[in-house]
């Protein structure tokens, strides 16, 4: 696990990415080698920021040709508050779609929203993006605001 720079201790970190449900901002390259940015939901888990997508998904496409990433977890609303840093990220199949049943639950409090329904289609493929840090680095502007 790599330790955070900025005001927070690791089990802050941790802490933080655990409690806050807003998702994670992912920025790569494309095979055109042009920056691309998207929001995912995640789960942190053991060192490891984890997301799923479709398959199908130009992101897959864009992690394949290249899985250096950069990211960020930040609240939306003062007090400003984050994490960001940069590493590389591993796509595996997620056949059963646990991962994605995770997420529902963490970010919808469960799976009978339509979008649940649809996101665990069983002609949906779902792929599994393992993002291991190489730099984490936090923030916290609670006292200033």
């Amino acid at each position: 696990m790599v330790t955070p720079s900025g005001p927070w201790s690791l089990a802050e970190t941790e802490r933080f990415l655990d409690e806050v449900t807003v998702p994670i901002r992912l920025g790569c390259r494309t095979p055109a080698d042009r920056p691309w940015m998207l929001s995912l939901w995640y789960r942190f888990t053991d060192g490891v920021f984890e997301c799923a997508t479709g398959a199908d998904a130009a992101v897959v496409e864009y992690l394949e040709y290249d899985p250096t990433v950069s990211f960020e977890v930040s609240t939306n609303v003062p007090p400003y508050r984050g994490v960001r840093g940069n590493g590389t990220v591993s796509v595996t199949t997620d056949e059963d779609k646990e991962l994605l049943r995770d997420l529902l639950e963490r970010y919808l409090d469960g799976t009978d929203a339509p979008i649940a329904e649809r996101l665990l289609s069983p002609d949906r493929e779902e792929v599994r993006l393992a993002i291991t840090p190489d730099r984490l680095h936090t923030w916290d502007y609670s006292d200033r605001m």
